[in-house]
């Protein structure tokens, strides 16, 4: 999928006397702990992905669930949504063409695809009850640079603040719920957030919230001082790693089963391609925001 302009460049607080040692968002982040090979070829060769079905599900779904809660509490049906659901993929089709490669077929195959969007968007509605709610903000862009001079930004899907101020993070997730054990990488992401509006509001979330749609579950959890003073240590660590992989030019491939879900594979060097040379002229902004962190 072609990356569309980054939001960042509209969005973003302008650092005055402050030397930014770079940005860093959640997707770049989790692409380097994925593998450093990956990020290589997405921030720095900035190499072309092709689209997928399943991230223009993701894409699709999140803005049927925007213009959603753009209606009357009362409106925000699974009607509604269902009747949102193709004006929204015309939409997106005009701005992005290229989205029509996903299908061979015509007809019966988009039929299917847009089908599969619609079993999705049936399946929030099993687990909130969006007349109920009345989000503070949706699709939030946020951003906080720490002390240590790193610029940390991503979009949030929804913020919900309580009458006494508590703040709940949402994220809407249009695949399946991970297992126990990985349950911590999924959290990433959303102590990442809550880092960022720790940062820059003073209070820490009361609540991480993924709704995972592809499988109607939710996964919460309750983060304090400690796990977001943890966080930032992370992604400082992280970030130091990038560097030395850009000083050195060793952008390590690491082997694992996401690997058959790559767009790279026939050049990384684990399955017997070579990766093309490096840039001359480094990418002026190899943190900038990437699809996922806007969806």
């Amino acid at each position: 999928m072609a990356v569309r302009p980054s939001p960042s460049e509209s969005l973003s607080t302008p650092v005055d006397g402050v030397e930014v040692l770079g940005a860093l968002s959640p997707s770049r982040a989790g692409d380097f702990m994925t593998c450093p090979l990956l990020y290589r070829f997405r921030a720095v060769d900035r190499l072309p992905e092709p689209p997928s079905p399943e991230a223009a599900r993701g894409t699709l779904v999140h803005q049927v669930l925007e213009d959603l809660f753009d209606l009357p509490a009362a409106g925000r049906t699974p009607d509604r949504a269902r009747d949102l659901l193709v004006p929204t993929w015309e939409r997106l089709l005009e701005s992005e063409p290229e989205l029509a490669e996903m299908f061979t077929g015509e007809g019966p195959e988009v039929v299917g695809w847009l089908d599969s969007c619609r079993d999705v968007l049936d399946r929030y509605f099993s687990l909130e009850d969006p007349r109920l709610l009345e989000p503070a903000e949706r699709e939030l862009y946020v951003e906080a640079l720490l002390d240590s001079r790193l610029l940390l930004r991503g979009f949030v899907d929804r913020l919900d603040v309580a009458p006494d101020g508590r703040i709940r993070v949402v994220d809407y997730k249009t695949g399946k719920a991970v297992p126990p054990h990985l349950e911590g990488k999924a959290l990433f992401q959303m102590k990442f957030y809550a880092l960022v509006i720790w940062r820059t509001r003073g209070v820490v979330p009361a609540m991480l919230q993924l709704v995972y749609l592809g499988n109607g579950e939710l996964l919460r959890y309750v983060p304090d001082e400690g796990d977001l003073l943890a966080t930032e240590r992370k992604v400082e660590a992280i970030w130091r790693a990038i560097q030395r992989a850009t000083e050195t030019g060793d952008w390590r491939p690491n082997r694992s089963r996401l690997c058959d879900w790559c767009s790279f594979r026939d050049l990384c060097p684990e399955w017997g391609g070579t990766p093309p040379p490096l840039p001359e002229v480094a990418p002026a902004d190899p943190g900038d925001l990437t699809p996922e962190d806007v969806d």
